[in-house]
């Protein structure tokens, strides 16, 4: 794939990473084993307080098509196929829900060094349509992402954003929620030896008058391990540490606590995934 702005997803995709990804209060286990034809077998089993969740997927590879079908305890099939460059940057991907009739959906996607769009519409006699775009390059990009409804004739869906990129620096500004929310973050890698990064990301909602400030870092103990810590301005802390104690097999608990009321508040989360 060229290098470009990317997806309009990309976006403020740093930051988002830094500051929630796999933070959780739940737990999780996960377990993938290949078959002898290279076919990917995973299963996924998440503790939510009384509630037990559970899927089975697999994941087959051949040439630039892959094939993802999930199972859930619902007894939903999800699949999704998808076709990596069939031309130069463009891929093609056809997802859908068994029973959900309404759930069929092709997207695609095409990066190019100097714009990114990512276009998709529901097999449906009145579809969604959802589009994406972004121009620029690997420093300054500006995109937008809607999405409108053939049935009703109305915009579900309305932003916009705007990423600036130096060597040590991510910074965007995204519009979200049709003009309502006014989202601001920030990325900066202190140290690329250990992995020392630290992020803020301040969300504005202009109908509530209310400000989210959430700022948080990231620190390599050592090459296999990896601590996370957040905090926002409600007063809700939470911490990580990750450990990857053998190649793609990782191992990490996560807690949180409420700062103003820590004695009722605390929770742990625990997720294990095992790879061979």
């Amino acid at each position: 794939m060229v290098k470009g702005p990317g997806l309009y997803t990309d976006i403020g995709k740093k930051a988002r990473d830094l500051l929630y990804k796999d933070y959780q209060t739940d737990h999780k286990f996960t377990f993938t084993t290949y078959t002898s034809t290279g076919v990917a077998l995973t299963s996924t089993g998440i503790k939510k307080g009384d509630l037990l969740l559970a899927d089975v997927s697999t994941q087959l590879k051949n040439k630039n098509i892959t094939t993802d079908v999930k199972v859930d305890t619902n007894s939903n099939l999800f699949t999704t196929i998808t076709v990596d460059e069939p031309a130069p940057g463009l891929k093609t991907i056809f997802s859908f829900v068994v029973p959900d009739q309404r759930s069929g959906k092709v997207e695609l996607q095409y990066q190019h060094e100097y714009a990114g769009i990512s276009t998709s519409i529901g097999l449906t006699a009145s579809p969604i349509v959802n589009f994406s775009g972004v121009v620029g390059n690997n420093t300054v990009a500006l995109g937008t992402d809607f999405s409108f409804d053939t049935a009703s004739g109305n915009f579900t869906k309305c932003n916009a954003g705007l990423s600036f990129t130096n060597v040590d620096l991510i910074a965007a500004l995204t519009l979200n929620d049709k003009g309502d929310t006014l989202n601001a973050s920030y990325y900066h890698i202190v140290s690329p030896l250990t992995n020392t990064a630290v992020g803020a990301e301040l969300s504005h909602s202009f109908s509530s008058q209310e400000n989210t400030l959430t700022i948080g870092t990231q620190h390599a103990l050592d090459p296999l391990t990896v601590v996370k810590a957040r905090v926002n301005n409600y007063g809700r802390a939470s911490a990580l540490i990750q450990h990857e104690w053998r190649p793609k097999s990782l191992f990490t608990i996560s807690g949180e606590v409420d700062t103003r009321a820590v004695e009722k508040s605390a929770k742990i989360g625990l997720a294990v995934a095992l790879k061979p």
